[in-house]
């Protein structure tokens, strides 16, 4: 058969089967568009998930008849004006997108740049061009893709349901909202609203996490720890959230770099790297990570999509973050995640239907880390506590319950040791220990609340800590093998191992190459005593070329370690008296990362008081207004504060504009409740700017 050159339709048609791949791919690629052209609102609609109408409407800067026209040519475009495919500043380039729909669906466009009269629309059915024509529209751009790959049906045989593609559109456009949280963003199918995210306010730093929370939950935001570093010219910006809030899979990890959402296996495994201290291997942490660099230094030109980025230097990107996030978790100290406190009390209340589910999370996980719902933020109940308080006290009983007479469980601590303990409860975050429970559990009381210490997954924590400070001080100990042992491998392995000789050498590995295509071992790290030499050459040089780090090495001396920490440590059934137990928590706060195990576990259960009361209906009534309050207004974030008489004084309705003239706000009526001088809703969340009356 002669060689021949294809027709532009079919051209478009296989160019669209690499970017348009599902209705997500096409949601994607005009998103970005609407991104560049300026958008700071952009509404997504999706029915029959994508296949009959994807419309993406933005108030972008538009187009006139003629760009219309060159915008769904192949390989047209305005974002590369001096032709530099190394300094690219926008999110697409290539020009491919709107022909490539075009070619396998029917496009209409219609657009309106902010200094027309009128608008224009233009219709591509199966890469045939109509002529523009005059149009109704507003500022900005609508685009409507129907029938999705009418043009090619054997595309639509391999689409999923409409429920599936659907969340894939809405993972592809939260990820994207994340990268430019001053952008609105809406996502509808036609019956109801899936995705609504306002333009966040103020610096980007505090806007990024008000969007992250919008997206990924207000456990993450609550729980994350802020990222900022810089090195060489690269910036690393985000949030990473502790390790006790961790998910089974790797879906709630978002990575961006220069504000372009990718997936990359190189900055997948320097996360998986800076938590390997803290997670089992089947757990995965929560983050959301920004890196920023020169153009010069990162090819987004490598994946038909742009997925995937290609570094200058990926050993410093790499470096970068598993420093940063390592310096962050070990600020964090003994802090645990706030979910594991509310998962404790979800149990607890009556009805709640969660104890029969304790080990049932997904893919056999464990319970934390697994979202239980709305809840208030921390902080809220205690913040009313003043306005809450039960009006008398309790009448108490002088008989004797059973059992009361017999001996405490644990040894009892001597007259001077309780009153040392009871006097230095306020001063330490995780309190003064008050008994022991089972022999396995310590009870501690803070100055507003209780704190119960499971002592054997502590101590585990603390010895295992300080065995890695013993091991970086005087390194890893090697032991030299009677007869050095020759492993075969591919040339290309073999080179990479030798390469990172000196790295391995650190570790307690010593080797070097022996000929083409092997290397021979003198010394193996003495911790692992009996070793598969081979097995282990092996998978270094695998990981080596899949993720740059020696994992294999690493993990097996962690492993030994944590196994010599764990038997090295207070078993559980041990019983401690006050000085041996406050001796443990005052370590746990002064060690890094004891909130955890080192499977991700949670070390200790914090309870606050006001969470506690509530189990037992002491905390039913509505908050109140303060006699101080009553008749004024309070300064709001974007508004002002009344009482509302028709609610009996117990709140307030909320106004927007001048006090003299106030418009009654949509969001009313709030609570007041006083928290650090800032007034939150009914619902427990903040009003931005807000503060209390200076009595």
């Amino acid at each position: 058969m002669p060689i021949r050159r294809l027709p532009e339709t079919l051209v478009n048609q296989i160019a669209a089967g690499e970017v348009v791949e599902r209705p997500a791919a096409a949601v994607k690629e005009l998103v970005e568009n609407a991104l560049d052209a300026g958008a700071r609102h952009i509404d997504v609609v999706l029915r029959d998930g994508g296949r009959a109408l994807i419309a993406v409407t933005d108030d972008g800067c538009g187009m006139t008849p003629e760009e219309m026209l060159l915008a769904v040519e192949r390989h047209a475009t305005s974002k590369l004006p001096d032709d530099d495919l190394v300094h690219i500043a926008s999110l697409g380039f290539r020009g491919e997108a709107l022909p490539s729909i075009g070619a396998v669906a029917r496009l209409g466009v219609t657009s309106r740049p902010p200094s027309a009269e009128e608008a224009w629309t233009l219709s591509v059915e199966g890469g045939r061009v109509g002529a523009p024509q005059p149009a109704a529209h507003p500022k900005g751009t609508r685009v409507e893709v129907r029938d999705l790959f009418f043009a090619t049906p054997a595309r639509l045989k391999f689409l999923k349901t409409a429920r599936t593609e659907v969340s894939h559109a809405q993972d592809t456009l939260n990820r994207l909202a994340m990268a430019h949280p001053e952008v609105g963003f809406t996502l509808s199918d036609g019956d109801r609203k899936l995705i609504s995210l306002a333009p966040a306010e103020g610096a980007l730093f505090d806007a990024r996490l008000k969007r992250l929370a919008a997206v990924m939950g207000r456990d993450f935001a609550d729980n994350a720890l802020p990222i900022s570093a810089e090195r060489e010219g690269i910036g690393l910006t985000g949030y990473i959230g502790l390790p006790t809030l961790n998910r089974g899979n790797a879906q709630q990890q978002y990575l961006f770099v220069n504000g372009r959402p990718v997936r990359d296996k190189l900055l997948y495994g320097a996360v998986r790297g800076a938590y390997q201290d803290f997670l089992a291997r089947d757990r995965h942490p929560l983050v959301a990570l920004f890196v920023t660099l020169p153009p010069e230094q990162v090819d987004v030109n490598v994946h038909p999509t742009k997925a995937e980025v290609r570094f200058r230097d990926p050993g410093l990107v790499r470096g970068l973050i598993v420093s940063a996030a390592k310096h962050a978790l070990a600020e964090a100290g003994h802090r645990a995640a706030t979910t594991v406190s509310d998962l404790a009390l979800g149990v607890l209340r009556p009805g709640s239907g969660m104890g029969s589910g304790m080990g049932s999370g997904a893919g056999g996980g464990l319970p934390w880390g697994q979202p239980q719902g709305t809840r208030l933020p921390r902080g809220l109940a205690e913040a009313t506590a003043h306005y809450q308080a039960p009006l008398g006290q309790p009448a108490v009983s002088h008989g004797t319950l059973p059992g009361l007479a017999q001996a405490p469980a644990a040894a009892a601590p001597n007259v001077h040791a309780e009153a040392e303990a009871e006097a230095a409860g306020d001063g330490f975050p995780l309190g003064a220990a008050r008994a022991q429970v089972h022999g396995t559990y310590v009870v501690a009381q803070t100055g507003d609340g209780i704190v119960i210490v499971d002592q054997h997954a502590a101590h585990e924590r603390l010895v295992y800590e300080r065995m890695k400070e013993q091991l970086g001080e005087t390194g890893v100990a090697r032991q030299m093998l009677l007869l050095p042992e020759v492993v075969e491998l591919e040339e290309t392995a073999a080179a990479r191992v030798v390469a990172r000789a000196e790295e391995l050498a650190d570790l307690g590995l010593v080797l070097e190459a022996f000929g083409l295509g092997a290397v021979v071992v003198r010394e193996v790290p003495a911790l692992l005593g009996t070793v598969d030499v081979p097995g282990l050459i092996r998978d270094l040089a695998d990981e080596l070329a899949e993720l740059g780090e020696a994992l294999a090495l690493r993990d097996r001396l962690e492993h030994v370690c944590g196994t010599l920490a764990c038997h090295g440590s207070v078993r559980a059934g041990r019983i401690l008296n006050v000085e041996e137990m406050n001796a443990l928590l005052r370590q746990m706060e002064e060690t890094p990362h004891s909130g955890q195990c080192n499977h991700g576990r949670p070390t200790y259960v914090e309870l606050k008081l006001a969470d506690i009361e509530k189990l037992f209906g002491r905390r039913s009534r509505p908050a109140q207004i303060p006699e101080t309050w009553r008749g004024r207004a309070l300064r709001g974030g974007d508004g002002w504060c009344w009482e509302d008489p028709e609610n009996s004084g117990n709140s307030v309705r909320f106004y927007k504009g001048d006090p003299d003239s106030p418009v009654p706000a949509k969001q009313g009526p709030y609570v007041v409740v006083c928290s650090d001088g800032c007034l939150m809703d009914r619902n427990g969340y903040p009003i931005p700017g807000s503060r209390c009356p200076e009595d």
